[in-house]
């Protein structure tokens, strides 16, 4: 894609989103109005260059309640570059539907004085809620600065959301329990983990995860091979060479998210590891990367678009209410997961399965209380 300088949000163009797609405004026009006959690449490009440009696509003029149009923020800032396109594909898809105005902004900076002030400045414009995606829905800077400028907003894949806030996620935990059941059904005792940024609670929770369903199964979770990740490509190859260093290496790799996984095939494939057959690797999210890395990746589904679309309607609600003066309560909406089993973990190299197990489950099937 092309770089021109940033345009002040008012004045950024469908064909100025094209041109840095290297698309045609139709193209662009289709991705934004949901279409399906755009290649996942193609639709990659055009959100790059959307969250690039901070475009914010007017939607069909349908009114919120009362004739008076909404503008609704959306403040970003997302290592995985596949995770932030889904989730911007459901941002768009319910906003276009509730006849809302969606407004993007970035917030790249972990320093606590730098989110406030970017925050400060977002509040500042006409917007009237704002969504926050990981990492931003666990910044307390950010959450402060909204709430002292009477603004609501609704956090995304938060563990632990604060009383009377708003809140959609799945259930970490028990996503990572299942996907480590699954690696020891094929026979895996020896599992190497790749840590999400200490900064998530969906961190903690998808370890937590792992290390419950080690100990399931009789496993000492201290003798677990674990390194620390941030949920880049980048810190995924350098916590699978660790791994794979080790003396006594994993048969298989649980990696927080896909794009650690899709890293973590990649060192296998530079040491002339055949993946699945010397070493199992999976993932987390199912992003579009899960399934253009090659062997297709293993890995727990999160309905990303569809948790924008509901965090844009719990927000829309919370607007509601205010304007009638209710008082506000918690709302945290629990979406289902669901593991899928691809090409890229199968049992330790001349083993069979331990037990039955794998194909794809539901977040009932994969639920056991009993961990907790």
């Amino acid at each position: 894609m092309s770089k021109p300088s940033r345009r002040s949000r008012g004045t950024v163009t469908v064909q100025d989103v094209a041109r840095v797609a290297g698309v045609s405004a139709m193209t662009v026009s289709r991705v934004v109005n949901g279409g399906t006959n755009v290649r996942e690449t193609t639709r990659e490009a055009v959100l790059a260059a959307i969250a690039q440009l901070n475009y914010s696509p007017n939607s069909a003029a349908r009114s919120l309640a009362a004739g008076d149009a909404t503008q609704i923020g959306l403040l970003y800032s997302n290592p995985s570059a596949a995770y932030l396109s889904q989730f911007l594909i459901g941002a768009l898809a319910a906003a276009r539907r509730a006849g809302c105005h969606l407004v993007l902004e970035a917030c790249e900076s972990e320093r606590p004085d730098e989110q406030a002030e970017a925050t400060r400045s977002f509040a500042s414009t006409s917007v009237e809620g704002v969504i926050l995606p990981p990492p931003l829905s666990e910044a307390a800077p950010v959450r402060a600065e909204l709430e002292a400028a009477g603004i609501p907003w609704v956090s995304v894949a938060m563990g632990l959301p604060p009383a009377r806030s708003l809140n959609v996620r799945i259930d970490d935990f028990e996503g990572a329990a299942a996907m480590t059941r699954h690696l020891l059904d094929l026979g895996h005792r020896r599992i190497g983990f790749i840590r999400g940024n200490p900064n998530q609670t969906s961190s903690a929770e998808r370890y937590r995860g792992f290390a419950a369903a080690l100990e399931e199964a009789g496993i000492d979770v201290k003798s677990a091979p674990v390194e620390q990740g941030y949920f880049t490509f980048r810190s995924g190859i350098v916590a699978a060479e660790r791994l794979l260093d080790r003396a006594d290496p994993p048969t298989a790799i649980f990696a927080s998210n896909d794009d650690m996984a899709a890293a973590a095939v990649g060192v296998a494939h530079r040491r002339g590891l055949h993946v699945p057959q010397d070493l199992s690797v999976v993932g987390f999210d199912d992003t579009s990367l899960a399934t253009t890395v090659w062997p297709e990746l293993t890995t727990v589904r999160q309905p990303i678009s569809t948790m924008a679309e509901e965090a844009l309607a719990l927000l829309l609600a919370r607007i509601r209410s205010h304007r009638s003066s209710e008082t506000d309560k918690l709302e945290d909406q629990v979406l289902d997961h669901e593991l899928i089993v691809r090409e890229s973990s199968a049992p330790p190299k001349g083993t069979a399965p331990a037990r039955a197990g794998g194909g794809r489950r539901g977040a009932g099937a994969t639920s056991n209380p009993g961990l907790r």
